[in-house]
């Protein structure tokens, strides 16, 4: 096992990392970029791959451009800036300042100069080439998360023929501080800052992915959990098409998208615990810009007791204008084919099932608990533990595969799975959250403050892998996860409102599959219908 432990960096290492510049370590083109305006050296970190690491896709967001808008990358800095020297890509970047995973940890690490991509390719690649481009949005609540802790070089050596880009975003306040008055007051900061970023690089990888052999017009975008969600909204928010062409909504974390009034308390939590509580907004603003990320991060770790206590996107009337369920369940989304899905037995809670609803959707009702406890009887479940994983994890995660099944497949291609092997080191045989990110990034097991854990894998897990990633690039080069899938692998069924069927992907031997197909139960259907008929007060 090997564990990846980081530390904090001060503002001026940071910017000095920024320009600091290195040859490449071996003499062969294969691993340099040319974007036009830098050239990049990347690593080999596998026979068939290159990973050009922390590559900038916009302006560091410092100083007076904190909890703005990320502006586009000045290419004409990055280009004075390297003396026409090639810029070192061979070693991770700083990650985006993490806030705590409420488990008693407290958050702080990383960087607020983290506006970059990690870009995996084949050793070789050029532009002219075409790959098929995958762009991946890490999960984490929106509150932590670090891209190298879930690599792709690995997904390159088993398939040289696509391009992989992985995004840092900014998180937690840093990404997602909201106050009503940002809307009509520009000055004061953006709304969304780290939904827009994700956006940002979207456009970085349109203007400079031939460069690395891939191809702007075949880019999917794949996220897990608030990935997920992030993939979701970036199917339904306004704004620029053509960005991407394909998506694959990995356990879509369904949150309340709240409105930026009912995230007011909050700011003024923040803002107090930062020692920036006195005055207008626009002094709170001024002293929150100024204050140290320390400072920030404390605040933002500082638990806040009203209903809406986390730093999430919000309806702001411009990118992101009405609720995803509302926009998905209305036609009003980008109809590209999809992929969509969720583990066995996932949930966000504990507790029992109406505090569980009501702390994670503040909105529902008396009656709505009321009419859960309906839909969800004992007597419907095997046990209470699936009775309690049912009626939470299906509004909080699982609900998403059929709504957007349902909807997508009337337009486009859907396909849908429910994946089914338990996280072998979690000592349990519940098929959890996560789950398969373990089994698809080389066992890894997140910890705080953006490290985490590699377990070596088995020989059989190893083939399970393959056979996922096998799937998951299939869709990427042809959106169709059966054209390029392993040839022990069963066909993975297209997802039909008349016909809900999806693959169960579930481990089996080195040279055999254990994935099947399989139907949608009418219960689940129908408690999927319950759920998306709450979305006013789910607010998701």
């Amino acid at each position: 096992m090997v564990l990846w432990a980081f530390k904090n960096l001060s503002r001026l290492a940071i910017c000095a990392s920024i320009i600091a510049l290195a040859a490449p370590s071996v003499t062969d083109v294969s691993n340099v970029v040319d974007l036009g305006y830098a050239k990049y050296a990347g690593n080999f970190t596998a026979p068939h791959a290159v990973a050009y690491l922390g590559v900038p896709y916009a302006e560091p967001p410092l100083g007076d451009r904190r909890f703005r808008a990320p502006l586009s990358l000045d290419t004409n800095r990055v280009r004075r800036e390297s003396g026409g020297k090639t810029f070192d890509a061979r070693s991770y970047p700083d990650f985006c300042v993490q806030g705590t995973t409420g488990s008693g940890d407290a958050g702080g690490a990383g960087s607020e100069d983290c506006l970059k991509v990690n870009v995996y390719a084949p050793a070789g690649a050029k532009p002219g080439d075409k790959l098929p481009v995958l762009v991946y949005i890490h999960g984490g609540g929106f509150v932590y998360g670090n891209p190298r802790n879930w690599p792709f070089d690995h997904w390159i050596n088993q398939s040289p023929n696509v391009v992989i880009v992985s995004v840092y975003y900014r998180l937690d306040s840093f990404g997602f501080l909201t106050h009503p008055d940002f809307a009509s007051d520009k000055s004061l900061g953006d709304l969304n800052a780290g939904f827009l970023d994700q956006r940002e690089a979207l456009r970085w990888v349109q203007k400079h992915i031939i460069a690395f052999g891939g191809d702007p017009g075949r880019v999917t975008i794949n996220g897990q959990s608030a990935g997920g969600a992030s993939v979701e909204l970036h199917l339904v928010a306004r704004g620029e098409d053509g960005l991407f062409q394909g998506a694959i909504a990995q356990s879509v974390y369904r949150t309340p998208v709240p409105t930026p009034q009912q995230q007011a308390p909050l700011f003024e939590h923040y803002a107090s615990q930062a020692g920036c509580g006195t005055g207008s907004v626009v002094e709170k603003m001024d002293c929150l810009r100024k204050a140290s990320v320390s400072a920030l991060a404390r605040a933002q770790d500082n638990r806040f007791n009203g209903s809406y206590r986390a730093y999430h996107p919000v309806l702001d009337a411009n990118t992101i204008t009405e609720l995803p369920t509302v926009s998905i369940l209305n036609g009003r989304f980008r109809k590209l084919p999809l992929i969509v899905g969720a583990t066995s037995n996932e949930t966000l809670s504990s507790g029992d099932i109406s505090s569980a609803l009501k702390t994670f959707f503040p909105a529902l009702t008396d009656e709505d608990l009321s009419q859960f406890s309906e839909r969800y009887p004992l007597s419907a479940f095997s046990s209470s533990d699936e009775q309690f994983r049912s009626a939470t994890g299906e509004s909080e995660l699982r609900c998403a595969r059929e709504i957007m099944g349902t909807e997508f497949s009337k337009r486009t291609k859907a396909f849908a799975y429910r994946y089914n092997q338990a996280n072998p080191t979690s000592g349990s045989t519940i098929v959890n959250h996560a789950a398969e990110n373990w089994m698809m990034f080389q066992g890894t097991n997140t910890g705080f403050n953006g490290t985490t854990t590699f377990t070596t894998m088995t020989p059989t897990e190893d083939a399970f892998a393959e056979e996922l990633i096998a799937y998951w690039l299939s869709f990427v080069r042809s959106f169709d996860p059966n054209k390029f899938k392993l040839s022990r692998s069963p066909t993975w069924p297209a997802f039909t409102s008349s016909h809900p069927q999806r693959i169960v992907l579930q481990e089996g031997t080195t040279v055999t599959s254990d994935s099947y197909a399989e139907t949608i139960t009418a219960a689940e259907n129908g408690r999927c219908n319950f759920v998306a008929s709450k979305v006013q007060h789910q607010q998701n």
